[in-house]
């Protein structure tokens, strides 16, 4: 048997938790994201290039072509 819930917030979610491993009941969570999965994956590979130092400084003082030089 599968049982959905929607908490509306975190007591509601810590309440349900506290009561369902209270009946020792097994369940598991599944964070939402409104965020498109390969839009997400693009930002974590560009945050990661950024900390790799893989990227350009824009001077916008000069033209796209300037700053591409």
């Amino acid at each position: 048997m599968t049982i959905i819930a929607h908490p509306k917030n975190k007591k509601q979610e810590a309440a349900i938790e506290a009561v369902l491993k209270a009946l020792d009941v097994t369940f598991q969570k599944e964070e939402e994201s409104p965020y498109n999965p390969e839009f997400v994956a693009k930002i974590k590979k560009s945050l990661y290039d950024v900390k790799k130092g893989n990227y350009i400084t824009l001077d916008p003082s000069k033209s796209i072509w300037e700053n591409l030089k």
